[in-house]
């Protein structure tokens, strides 16, 4: 009894929340939701039940008259959920408020990521992105990372000495660095960085993210690549794969 009555029901602690960003361009939702489908290709299980942050700083002033609720429940069709709204005027907030959104305020304005390339699965409507900031050191680990295990690198590249398996989710605002197969998901440049890169000894991931934009391969990974060493970087608005073996690429 003594034990119960002195340990508290309920701990608060500092964890970190990685949200992906929905910036809207438009808010009709016939247009939305042809754009997540596209965005997705079918995929199921393309949004791993993430947080979102909804964005309507490019919404034109005759487009922000939203039913949030409505919204709320198409991004949870697609496996989004939507916690907070960026770049609202005042306007907006009561009924953003009264919809169980929170406002998120930002301090400086926000540069947005380009489009990605109809060969990458995204749309004009809605896109995934975020503010760029520079990456500074890095995070380095040494154990596995399992299936439903997420590893996020906040501001800095992320180092892997162990295998990354299929169903775990790596995030690094940084460049990511993986010497062991990569057989999950990768995010690099999750705060916007076009130039950050990710690099793995055995490459054969399920997805892979350079500054919000996502490409996925449910056809395999290509052949001349898979398994070898390579690279992932953000051309323009395309992702490219490029072998690490000067040989190959000669």
């Amino acid at each position: 009894m003594l034990k119960n009555k002195l340990r508290n029901p309920i701990e608060i602690k500092i964890a970190t929340v990685v949200a992906v960003s929905a910036i809207l361009h438009e808010s009709d939702p016939a247009a939305l939701e042809a754009a997540l489908q596209e965005m997705t290709g079918g995929v199921a299980d393309f949004f791993d039940n993430e947080f979102a942050v909804i964005d309507v700083g490019a919404l034109e002033p005759e487009q922000r008259n939203i039913d949030w609720l409505k919204l709320m429940a198409l991004l949870k069709k697609f496996h989004l959920n939507a916690v907070a709204v960026r770049n609202a005027p005042t306007e907006m907030q009561a009924d953003i408020v009264a919809s169980g959104l929170s406002i998120e305020h930002v301090g400086a304005p926000r540069q947005e990521t380009a489009q990605p390339a109809p060969a990458t699965p995204t749309a004009p409507a809605a896109a995934v992105a975020a503010a760029p900031t520079a990456a500074a050191g890095s995070m380095i680990i040494d154990t596995p990372i399992r299936a439903g295990q997420r590893i996020y690198a906040r501001g800095s590249d992320l180092i892997i000495t162990a295998m990354v398996n299929n169903g775990a989710e790596i995030i690094a605002d940084g460049s990511i660095h993986v010497y062991a197969p990569l057989r999950g998901r990768a995010l690099a440049g999750a705060s916007g960085d076009t130039s950050a890169r990710i690099f793995a000894a055995s490459m054969e991931p399920e997805l892979v993210s350079i500054a919000g934009v996502y490409r996925t391969f449910e056809n395999g990974f290509p052949q001349e690549q898979k398994g070898r060493p390579a690279q992932i970087r953000l051309s323009g608005d395309r992702i490219d794969v490029l072998s690490l073996n000067p040989a190959s690429r000669s």
